[in-house]
């Protein structure tokens, strides 16, 4: 069962994590300085067997029903493993580790041996994708609804020179998620007649498992046989039996000079190396052949492509109820029903334009006609209901399990929130760090960094949608059936709480509530192992002190606590025994005043947020936290001192908008940064050096907004030349000049200044920033006259640039002596 697969591998994953912990040389030595070394190589014994075990459950196809019942335990066991393992390194008495490792692990061995898993144990590989079956090139055209226009752009494409020059080989990629309909649009191309007269060789090949050359090789040499002569089967057959060598040739010689269309159907190979070997293979074709890959990977469609990626979007609403009409019901039979029909147009919604979704539901009501049926497939997720092996669940779970555990794990997570959520990378960042799921190996690569590439990667393959990325900042929405996965994956382990919840499992360690009146104390389990709790929605909070002493009392291991749009004067002295709490937003509660100094306590502290705090007015003397990573203060309208003295040396990130009473900023904080946006805070003035001047700075992010008096840029921006990548200056009307350390910037990709109307002139060399990739100028009307595309003066120096945004050139600007564009009336109200 499916439900059983994701058991399984949520499992391993957390084995594997604990694993990676235990044999780790901090470990090791803490272990034995506290006299429990030999409990923890005990239970690193045990995780060793639970993943062994695990891996020959999923080779061994017929499971025991008991085998639920111990995936179960050892889900919580390795929670609460994880839970010692982290009072551990917060130095926990030795009782502690003893009787978590001693008492559990035996019992872990026995229940797996005892539900007949203990054969043949291996750690070393990991689970067994399920790829899908192989696919053909066969399809009826008249089948297929919605992919008329998709087929003639394809077409299209293929007529089209090569961008390279005719002599290349010219790949397609299609790309989209699991489901869409990448494999029949292939096929509606491969099967046009006037193909026939295009191309004098056809081929079709399904990859879809490991990426074996030979393998591939063989396909394509069959392929471009006569498959259905006997003479065929038995050149396949003596095929079989030659080298690699023999092979080459008799390939080379099969398309020599031939003009073909190669399709290559549900490529998952991601290694350049390989893809680059097998195109090699290929040259020697007639000019215009092409390649069609199919891929629900981003990164391996720009891999293979050499015409930019074709992205399959989602059918139109009315296509998508033809689609579902043509497999719920009979030729003309749905006239007979137009109370079901009505209903499927509301059932189509759900399936948001995939194909594979709108015939998986359409197909479970096939001659069906009982109006509660619909109904209840109407109003259930759709992986409530019942699945074939075709079906959309198991498309998509194929894309999941490719995924490395790492992925799989923080994409579990996005089942806390709503459908439909716009995520910010700030939000999921905090969450993924608060749960320990962001690490960096080396010590260099900050966690925000790593979570960026995570975000990239699910980008990549097409989990992600709406994708909107401003540098440092950036925002994207997961499509809904790939959310809904997201529940199904995470559903024993996290809940979103609303209205119509009734209970909370004794094994939720994640919850989120999106809903005021489901905050019913009853609701909430008594487990100590809760980790993370969430108030995603905006207006909804916690009110209660009550309930908030409750959680801090129960859930002492807490990792994540979100207490957005709550209503606390301030936060009980309490909070201090959430000594695991990673994670702490207050955002947007408007009453608070000031924050308990017991705040300090918090060591493990890596995240705090204070968007929104209206009402704050100071925060604690003598601030030291010392794991602090990001640090967010905005709308703080009332506070006036940031800091005294702090001890935030870990700080990477630093968020301060609309802070109208703020005056300064901590120097020794500045120093230590990868990226600070300052906006709209009119009292601060930035200052002009720092300690260390000529220190190496790693701030790869710098967005600086509303500073009505600065007139250059501080210098200490040149002590982060070399990892600057992000630059953004907007609304700075006394600004003349930018840095000359600006043309030494090699890293830096996106450069945005607006509305600084006295700035005329960029540096010389700007030529030399072949990583620029984004450029916009707007609002500094002599400048951008000089960067008009093709007739500027410095259209040379930035034309280069792969986008650029060049605003409108207003009236001349007065020469210099003639005065400024504004009077001092104009410049009042900055100047206030």
């Amino acid at each position: 069962m499916v439900n059983m697969d994701m058991a399984k591998s949520f499992v391993f994953d957390v084995a594997n994590s604990l694993l990676g912990k235990l044999v780790s040389y901090a470990y090791e030595e803490t272990s034995r300085a506290y006299g429990v070394y030999e409990d923890f190589q005990g239970f690193r014994d045990t995780l060793s067997i639970v993943q062994g075990l695990l891996l020959d459950s999923e080779v061994k196809k017929e499971l025991k029903h008991g085998l639920r019942e111990w995936l179960r335990q050892i889900r919580i066991i390795c929670s609460d493993a994880e839970n010692v393992f982290d009072g551990f390194e917060l130095q926990h008495k030795k009782k502690q580790i003893v009787e978590a490792s001693g008492s559990t692990r035996m019992k872990v061995a026995a229940d797996g041996i005892r539900f007949g898993l203990a054969t043949t144990i291996s750690v070393d590989h990991g689970f067994v994708l399920q790829r899908s079956e192989m696919t053909f090139s066969h399809i009826d055209a008249l089948d297929v609804i919605g992919r008329d226009n998709d087929r003639e752009e394809i077409i299209k494409l293929l007529v089209k020179p090569h961008p390279h020059g005719d002599k290349s080989l010219g790949v397609i990629p299609i790309v989209g998620i699991g489901g869409l309909g990448k494999t029949t649009l292939a096929k509606l191309v491969f099967n046009d007649k006037r193909m026939d007269d295009l191309f004098q060789l056809k081929m079709w090949v399904c990859i879809s498992d490991d990426f074996d050359i030979r393998k591939i090789i063989i396909k394509i040499i069959t392929s471009a046989s006569d498959s259905n002569s006997t003479t065929a089967l038995a050149y396949h057959e003596n095929i079989n039996n030659l080298d690699i060598e023999q092979l080459q040739c008799r390939l080379r010689h099969k398309l020599s000079n031939q003009k073909f269309l190669l399709v290559l159907d549900d490529i998952w190979n991601d290694d350049r190396a390989n893809w680059i070997k097998l195109k090699d293979l290929l040259k020697g074709c007639a000019i215009g052949s092409r390649i069609i890959g199919t891929t629900r990977n981003n990164s391996i469609a720009s891999m293979i492509g050499t015409f930019p990626s074709y992205v399959l979007e989602g059918l139109s609403l009315d296509n998508c109820l033809s689609l579902f009409v043509k497999w719920a019901f009979k030729e003309g039979e749905e006239e007979k029903y137009p109370n079901l029909v009505e209903i499927g147009k509301e059932i189509v919604t759900k399936c948001k334009g995939v194909p594979l979704a709108v015939r998986t539901l359409g197909s479970s009501l096939f001659l069906k006609f009982d109006l509660k049926k619909w109904i209840f497939v109407r109003d259930s997720e759709i992986w409530n209901l019942k699945q074939n092996k075709d079906d959309i669940l198991p498309a998509l779970k194929l894309s999941y399990d490719q995924m490395p555990s790492h992925l799989r794990h923080c994409f579990t997570y996005f089942s806390l929130y709503p459908k439909d959520f716009v995520f910010t990378n700030d939000q999921i960042t905090q969450l993924w760090v608060g749960m320990g799921l962001i690490k960096s190996q080396d010590g260099n690569q900050s966690l925000e960094n790593i979570a960026k590439d995570f975000i990239d990667e699910l980008h990549s393959r097409s989990f992600l949608q709406d994708f909107e990325d401003n540098g440092h900042f950036y925002s994207f929405k997961v499509h809904d059936l790939v959310h809904d996965l997201a529940l199904y994956v995470a559903k024993d382990e996290c809940v979103v709480l609303d209205s119509h919840t009734r209970n909370i499992s004794q094994q939720v360690r994640h919850f989120s509530i999106v809903e005021s009146g489901s905050l019913d104390s009853a609701l909430f389990s008594k487990s100590k192992s809760v980790r993370t709790i969430l108030f995603p929605m905006e207006e909804v909070g916690l009110h209660s002190e009550s309930m908030l002493d409750t959680w801090v009392s129960r859930y002492k291991y807490l990792w994540v606590l979100d207490l957005s749009d709550s209503t606390f004067g301030t936060l009980p002295n309490s909070i201090a025994k959430l000594e695991h709490l990673r994670v702490l937003n207050l955002s947007d509660n408007y009453k608070i005043k000031r924050l308990p100094h017991s705040i300090c306590k918090l060591q493990n502290l890596q995240v705090l947020s204070l968007i929104g705090c209206t009402n704050l007015e100071n925060l604690p003397k003598g601030l030291g936290l010392s794991s602090l990573q990001t640090l967010s203060f905005e709308y703080c309208d009332n506070l006036e001192v940031f800091l005294g003295e702090v001890q935030l040396a870990s700080l990477e990130a630093l968020i301060i908008r609309c802070c109208v009473k703020l005056t300064s900023l901590p120097l020794c904080i500045l120093s230590q940064l990868e990226a600070l946006l300052v906006k709209d805070c009119m009292k601060i003035s930035l200052p002009e050096n720092l300690q260390n001047t000529k220190k190496r700075r790693r701030m790869n992010f710098l967005h600086v907004q509303n500073f009505p008096r600065l007139q250059t840029l501080p210098e200490w921006i040149e002590e982060a030349a070399e990892t600057l990548q992000t630059l953004i200056i907007t609304n700075i009307p006394m600004l003349w000049k930018l840095p000359e350390c600006l043309t030494i910037m090699t890293s830096l990709k996106m450069l945005h200044i607006a509305d600084c109307p006295r700035l005329g002139n960029l540096p010389s060399g700007m030529q030399r920033l072949t990583a620029l990739e984004a450029l916009t100028i707007d609002g500094s009307p002599k400048l951008c006259r000089k960067c008009q595309p093709h007739s500027g003066e410095y259209w040379p120096m930035i034309s280069h640039i792969k986008h650029v945004n060049i605003g409108e050139p207003e009236e001349e600007e007065p020469q210099e002596g003639e005065g400024s564009l504004f009077s001092n009336d104009d410049l009042l109200p900055y100047l206030r």
